[in-house]
């Protein structure tokens, strides 16, 4: 059937004639064909691909495939093809002559079995053969749940590649797993079937013709943009994506995942990621931007608890025991709204908040980019006087209007007083009239206010990107997983956080707004009594705990508050010292547990004394201060480059001396001794910070060690059983000078070391945690609630 009729497309004067297809033959084949996404979207998108490319020189054939028996799958299938529609400035005798050719290039087929796969490769070769026709590729569309990814990546890469020559690419609808870990598997998995330039994981909301036109605007408006987009004068960004609607008929969904895995994790970030990345010398080329990208996420703080707030509409949960069959004392604690502030390192953005906010059953259908800048303007003249529009006083911003909302199609705004931007004629036009809407409390009028001049459904840009081959439109492994490392740690910290519920649309008046507060978010409001439930008690709501470990003091509370505390004391530790003697001498380890106290130190204690702090490294390992493994260069990156300590304050250990690391005769253990005597009144440290390896280790002093676990040497070199092996280290000696010491524990992980050495006595050569206990100070353990009782 294909065969005669791909004959007769290629020989009719209404479509290109076989020498104009010399570019080759595509195959189309769409996974799901018959589902909700396939007849909604795809297939209307890729009608619309037919449409656009029809006489680019390439023919297509179309493949719908999915689970159902041949007939069944077939008549479900063309009841969808024969409601696709045209443009409305299509002319009605080519859009039926369009629509009858794309419906006779389509097929149905069963896509079950390895041999079904193989017989739908054999299928396209006879095909192609018969004409004479050389395949271009193939686009094999994975509108299927992602647990029946790898099963089909495997038959298609088993039996149904295009040969040698023609290209591959592999369309993967999200989610693309739940977490960082799920998130890693499922791309090792799908990696051992296809490259990496045949995946296109898609983002519809990178196909939104507002999101889809940030970098383009960037690009062609650097003249203005280049003195403005930055810290100095962009007070806050907003990304912002609203519904009406809520949850019902889709909570087995979104029980699993919820709104910030549902939409900020990928559509809102992705978005965030096209205004704060460094544009590229060429926006065009797919690689650079997506290093730029990548970058961006690499500059982002990482997320705390006090980094969201969380809501869920009164209605969810009963929907949930409805739909779910959950007993009536069923509390569900996935958020159905979330508030995120984020924070990038970056010289260009550090200090400026980027809010991201989505959620169900409010009070209007919207979605927005929009970056407001500060306005340092006084206007001498009454407002009445002033020019509309350009006064320097009012607020000046620019939006990405994605859709819905009082404007109901996308748009570009910027404000009058700004500039006039630059945009392509041929696909933006300027809109006029209107003047009666108001957007974010200014009439239009006071904008230019620019549309597309076509406008486009998402999934069609989208599809017309996948057979232009580009890649920037469309998630990455590299970027998929740097989503995922910058969001799971927030996602794990919330799991068990109280909800703030709000009864659902215009009733939700001022409940859910939420003000920046310290680098937190916080709600404006205090939860009206009536909404609250005194059943929905967390884990997280129980006081912190203080009592005794190996008869020293024990501060121990859920992770991200006992952080709080931890870095309070130090606080209180370092003004009492100063305000004493003048100065403060602080002792760090590396390791991962301090990263999340240096960030709460950087981010929250604005009065910590760091102009009279000198910090100094109690192990380091034997590798370049560079290198990421250095825990100075850990310690720079989440610390000392957020606060204004003194350079000549900070003391790195000397590993690298003579183009050479930790070498015996350079000496650099006597280098640092010697340093910390001329320093260091007594050579006793005002606080010592110590961790917890799981072997009982603690700085760089592992069990069985030679050096440092006992006599007068007061900086030693050690070996490590773990890579990189060579370690310079504190003495326990020396550290058991200092006038405080505090040892932090975190996580499961930590819990059966935990409980060892609360019932060990002194024993430093076994377990080397044990021999700390300061001679004439005080030893304070802080131990969260998963290291201390598992």
């Amino acid at each position: 059937m294909l065969r005669r009729v791909l004959f007769t497309v290629l020989f009719t004067g209404a479509l290109p004639s076989l020498a104009e297809v010399s570019q080759g033959h595509i195959s189309v084949v769409l996974l799901g064909a018959t589902g909700d996404l396939a007849r909604k979207y795809l297939w209307q998108g890729l009608f619309q691909l037919y449409m656009d490319q029809v006489s680019s020189g390439h023919s297509f054939t179309f493949h719908g495939a999915a689970l159902r028996a041949l007939e069944p799958g077939q008549r479900l299938m063309f009841d969808v093809l024969k409601t696709l529609a045209c443009p409305p400035d299509e002319s009605p005798n080519r859009c039926a002559v369009l629509k009858d050719q794309f419906l006779k290039l389509s097929q149905y087929h069963q896509l079950k079995t390895a041999e079904n796969y193989t017989a739908l490769n054999r299928e396209i070769e006879m095909l192609l053969r018969q004409e004479g026709l050389k395949e271009a590729g193939r686009i094999f569309y994975f509108s299927v749940p992602p647990f029946a990814y790898t099963e089909i990546a495997r038959h298609i890469n088993s039996s149904c590649r295009p040969p040698p020559g023609a290209w591959l690419r592999v369309v993967l609808e999200k989610p693309f797993g739940h977490d960082l870990e799920s998130a890693q598997q499922l791309a090792a998995e799908l990696s051992s079937f296809f490259k990496e330039e045949e995946m296109y994981r898609v983002d519809h909301y990178l196909g939104k013709q507002a999101v889809a036109h940030i970098l383009p605007f960037r690009d062609q408006n650097r003249q203005f943009l280049d003195p403005i987009w930055n810290r100095h004068h962009v007070e806050r960004v907003e990304v912002v994506l609203k519904e009406t609607v809520d949850a019902k008929g889709r909570t087995s969904f979104y029980e699993q995942y919820g709104v910030i895995r549902d939409v900020l994790q990928n559509h809102l970030t992705e978005a965030l990621m096209f205004l704060i990345m460094e544009l590229p010398a060429n926006v065009s080329r797919a690689e650079e931007v997506l290093q730029c990208k990548l970058q961006a996420f690499q500059s982002l703080w990482g997320l705390e608890k006090n980094s969201a707030v969380l809501g869920q509409y009164q209605a969810y949960a009963s929907q949930v025991q409805e739909e779910l069959q959950k007993t009536r004392d069923y509390i569900s604690t996935t958020p159905t709204f979330a508030g995120v502030l984020i924070h990038s390192g970056s010289l260009r953005w550090e200090g400026v908040p980027f809010l991201l906010t989505s959620g169900k059953a409010l009070d209007e259908r919207v979605g927005y980019v929009r970056v407001l800048f500060r306005n340092r303007a006084y206007c001498a003249q009454k407002e009445t006087l002033r020019v509309a529009g350009h006064s320097q006083c009012k607020a000046k911003q620019i939006i990405f209007y994605i859709g819905h909302g009082a404007l109901n199609t996308p748009a570009v705004l910027v404000s009058r007083n700004l500039f006039r931007p630059i945009m392509p004629e041929g696909s933006w036009r300027e809109a006029v009239g209107q003047s009666e809407l108001h957007i974010f409390g200014q009439p239009l009028s006071d904008y230019y206010v620019y549309s597309p001049v076509k406008e486009r459904d998402a999934y069609s840009v989208l599809i017309s990107n996948i057979y232009h081959g580009r890649k920037d439109f469309f998630i990455t492994t590299e970027n998929l997983l740097a989503s995922w490392a910058f969001w799971t740690p927030l996602l794990n910290s919330i799991s068990h956080q109280p909800l703030r519920l709000y009864p659902g649309g215009v009733e939700n008046q001022h409940l859910l707004d939420f003000e920046m507060v310290s680098g937190e978010v916080a709600f404006t409001l205090a939860e009206p009594v009536e909404l609250l439930k005194p059943s929905r008690l967390m884990p997280n709501d129980y006081r912190t705990i203080q009592s005794k470990f190996r008869h020293s003091p024990l501060v121990s509370a859920w992770s991200e508050d006992l952080i709080s505390q931890l870095a309070s004391d130090i606080e209180k530790t370092a003004s009492r010292t100063v305000a004493r003697s003048g100065q403060f001498h602080l002792a760090v380890s590396g390791g991962s547990s301090p990263v999340v106290l240096f960030q709460r130190l950087a981010r929250h204690h604005y009065a910590f004394p760091w102009k009279h702090t000198h910090i100094w490294l109690v192990d380091e390992r034997c590798v370049p201060l560079t290198d990421t493994e250095s825990n100075f260069f850990s310690l720079h990156n989440h610390l000392l480059q957020s606060v204004r300590v003194p350079y000549f304050n900070i003391h790195p250990m000397p590993v690298h001396l003579n183009r050479r690391l930790c070498v015996e005769e350079d000496r650099g253990t006597e280098l640092y001794a010697k340093e910390i005597v001329a320093l260091v009144a007594n050579a006793s440290f005002d606080l010592v910070l110590l961790g917890v390896g799981t072997d009982g280790h603690t700085a760089s002093l592992f069990p069985q060690s030679e050096n440092g676990l006992e006599g007068a040497q007061a900086v030693v070199l050690t070996e490590s059983p773990v890579k990189p092996h060579q370690r310079m280290s504190l003495s326990l000696p020396l550290i058991n000078k200092a006038r405080e010491v505090f040892v932090l524990i975190l996580g499961k992980g930590k819990h059966d070391i935990t409980t060892l050495i609360s019932r060990v006595g002194h024993k430093p050569r076994k377990w080397p945690i044990s021999g700390v206990s300061p001679s004439s100070g005080q030893l304070v353990w802080y131990v969260d609630y998963e290291a201390l009782l598992g």
